[in-house]
Order: structure tokens, then C-alpha cells, then sequence
């Protein structure tokens, strides 16, 4: 079957990772988590203690910098920061990173080019921006109440042993905010995306949808490669 490239976008908590992992074991693709990618930017910033508002520094950082993604995690400069940067300090820190049009017009470039030959690639802005001709356009969403319980079971979370779903909850509220109000890239529904509220849904079901529609886009004649 033709390689083809798969966006899938939404909230935290909504089940992108999820997803996309499956998806990738399953069709044999890479997998690309590009909130991680910032996350890893914005947890290299800090620890460089570089001020996160300033473009120029932190996108000469993001263009600089070795990101070396796999199934094992993410590695930065040669540091694993699989699990560091999943802490609220630094989803606060991304959030600001991803609103640096500098920032995102480096690691944007990076992950254009991670999509030869077919790729998984999850994030808030995939099917609009890094890869708006898509060949599968995919768009997960949840309640707030439910992304939030599924960010506190998640162990690859710090919050998850916070015990305090409220605080979570208010915590990726103020995430969205930013995200969907940043003036470059906001996290929007792409006109051609196909949106699923996985709120009353468990990942089997999730999966079952998008495989079905993954397969007849495979199926379909070959009209030319997904563009940037």
C-alpha cells in the first residue's frame, strides 16, 4: 500500500498519544510526537536558564539543538528527558515556547521533513499548518472532566500523583486557552479533519474508526504525495 502521511490533532488528554502509537506499530511508521518536541525545547531553555519569551534565543536554541525521537522516548543534546518534561512546570513552559513564531518555524521545517514515506504525526497543529495536505486528518476531542481524569491516570504524568483533578482541570484549561489564542498556529478543527469525541469512547473503539478510514485512504488511487 502507498505510504501516506496522518495528522492527528486536539487537547491534551483527548487520546492523541494513544492513538498514534497504535496507528504507527500497526501500519510500520514512525511515530512523531511534536508537543514533545517542544517540550523538550522549553525543558532545555530552562535548564540553560534562558528566558522563554525571547525568540531570537530560544529558536537559535531550537535550531541548534539534537531532538532525537524514538519508542524509548525523547533525547535532547543527548540528555533523555522522557519523563522531565512531562511536569506542569514545563506544560507552562511549552505553552509559552509554542507561541514563538521563530520556535515553531524551526521545529515546523523539522517535522516536514520526518514526513517522507509515511508518518504518524500527533500535535494542535499537524493537519492545518505542518502538513495542511494530509492524506488523513484526524481531530480528538473529549470534556474537560475526562481529560482531565485521563491525565491523572496517566503515570507518565507527574500529575497524575497530584490527587487533584480539579487543579489538572484548571491546569489544561489555561493550556487550551493559550494554545487555541496564539497567534501563530492556534490549535483549530481543519475544515477537512475528521472530528471524534472520544469523551464516552475507550481507545479500542477510537481505533477501530480511524483504522477503517486509514484503510480506504490507502485504497484510494494515488493522486501524488501529501505536500507541506
Amino acid at each position: 500500500m502507498r505510504p501516506i502521511i496522518i495528522a492527528i490533532d486536539g487537547p491534551s488528554g483527548a487520546g492523541k498519544g494513544t492513538l498514534a502509537r497504535r496507528l504507527a506499530a500497526l501500519l510500520g511508521y514512525p511515530h512523531v510526537d511534536t508537543g514533545a518536541m517542544y517540550r523538550a525545547v522549553a525543558w532545555k531553555a530552562c535548564h540553560d536558564h534562558l528566558p522563554l519569551d525571547d525568540d531570537a534565543v530560544v529558536s537559535a536554541l531550537s535550531r541548534e539543538a539534537q531532538i532525537e525521537q524514538d519508542a524509548l522516548g525523547i533525547r535532547i543534546d543527548g540528555h533523555d528527558v522522557t519523563r522531565d518534561i512531562r511536569t506542569p512546570a514545563i506544560d507552562q513552559a511549552a505553552a509559552q515556547v509554542a507561541r514563538l513564531p521563530g520556535v515553531r518555524a524551526v521545529l515546523v521545517a523539522r517535522q516536514r521533513a520526518m514526513g517522507a514515506g509515511g508518518v504518524v504525526m500527533e500535535g494542535r497543529d499537524i493537519g492545518t499548518v505542518v502538513f495542511p495536505d494530509a492524506n488523513v486528518k484526524v481531530y480528538l476531542d473529549a470534556s474537560a472532566e475526562e481529560r482531565a481524569r485521563r491525565r491523572m491516570a496517566d503515570a507518565a504524568h507527574t500529575a497524575s500523583g497530584t490527587g487533584d483533578v480539579a487543579r489538572v482541570q484548571d491546569a489544561m484549561a489555561a493550556r487550551d486557552r493559550s494554545d487555541s489564542t496564539r497567534p501563530v498556529a492556534p490549535l483549530t478543527l481543519a475544515p477537512d479533519a475528521v472530528y471524534l469525541d472520544t469523551t464516552e469512547l475507550d481507545a479500542d473503539g477510537v481505533f477501530a474508526q480511524v483504522v477503517t478510514l486509514v484503510r480506504r485512504t490507502q485504497n484510494e488511487p494515488d493522486t501524488g504525495p501529501a505536500s507541506s
